[in-house]
């Protein structure tokens, strides 16, 4: 296939994102939830899901980070 060597492999880094305290807990929430919500006939999505997930920082971490304090700390400037 013409121009297939400029594709991205299976295990290769797609995309490197940057994020605030607040969007990482935002990120993790929603992916959590959609992980949640997927059923059985979505497995692979949940696996992959799942991959996602555990490249964040654990749950205790997650739940360290205050939304408020984060909001106030950018809406400051800081």
């Amino acid at each position: 296939m013409e121009g297939s060597e400029n594709l991205i492999g299976p295990l290769d880094t797609a995309y490197e994102l940057e994020l605030t305290p607040a969007q990482l807990k935002v990120t993790h929430t929603a992916l959590r939830s959609l992980y949640d919500d997927l059923g059985h006939e979505e497995h692979d999505v949940q696996e992959i899901v799942a991959e996602v997930l555990a490249k964040l920082p654990d749950e205790h971490a997650i739940r360290a980070i205050d939304l408020d304090r984060e909001r106030r700390r950018t809406s400051d400037g800081r």
